[in-house]
């Protein structure tokens, strides 16, 4: 199904999405990715408190590439990163702040399933290499955080969005899970993949 969406979602509005659901977000994105979650979650622990809502926002695993511009920041390509990388702790994430929709690409494991059943929100993947396509449903850039600290991709960035997407459900709060979905017919292909090589190498 087809979803326009409008940030911030609450908790029955993403337990309400399904894996197979495409949408469109209007609304507000925050950029995270390693060094971004360990600060959050740093700060979370010692019970200090962040100049922004995550709660509010959708969570984008991205690094962007961002040019100062008179009027203030201009994204030039906002492609996803690879969501494993943020597994470890992502549960923790969700947690802490109550984000109800993740972005990324990739997809993520069984502890952030989990999480994700527990708290009621959603992973959905948007295509990789698309940045610059991305960065044109960005419409503003209010704010970013631990720039000079972090750097520019890992910083947290701020992006007002209209009709951002496409973006495909892949893991719901119901339990659904399209990377487990497909895991037999991938484990097919790789099979009659290896056996295609071995014949070949045979043969030469």
């Amino acid at each position: 199904m087809e979803r326009e969406i409008h940030l911030p979602v609450d908790e029955a509005g993403a337990r309400a999405l399904r894996v197979g659901d495409i949408l469109y977000a209007t609304g507000r994105l925050f950029t995270a990715r390693d060094e971004a979650h360990h600060m959050m979650l740093d700060r979370f622990e010692r019970g200090v408190e962040i100049p922004f809502d995550p709660g509010e926002m959708a969570l984008f695993h991205c690094g962007p590439v961002v040019r100062a511009v008179d009027a203030g920041w201009e994204v030039v390509a906002a492609g996803p990163t690879t969501s494993a990388r943020m597994d470890l702790f992502e549960d923790e994430f969700l947690g802490a702040y109550g984000t109800r929709i993740i972005i990324g690409k990739g997809g993520m494991g069984e502890k952030t399933q989990r999480a994700l059943e527990k708290a009621g929100a959603v992973y959905a993947h948007y295509t990789g290499g698309a940045g610059a396509l991305a960065a044109q449903r960005i419409t503003s850039v209010p704010a970013v955080y631990w720039l000079e600290e972090l750097g520019m991709p890992e910083a947290v960035w701020i992006f007002d969005v209209a009709r951002f997407g496409p973006l495909l459900v892949t893991m719901d709060s119901a339990g659904g899970n399209l990377y487990r979905e497909l895991e037999p017919e991938l484990a097919r292909n790789r099979e009659a993949l290896h056996a295609r090589i071995d014949a070949g190498v045979a043969t030469g």
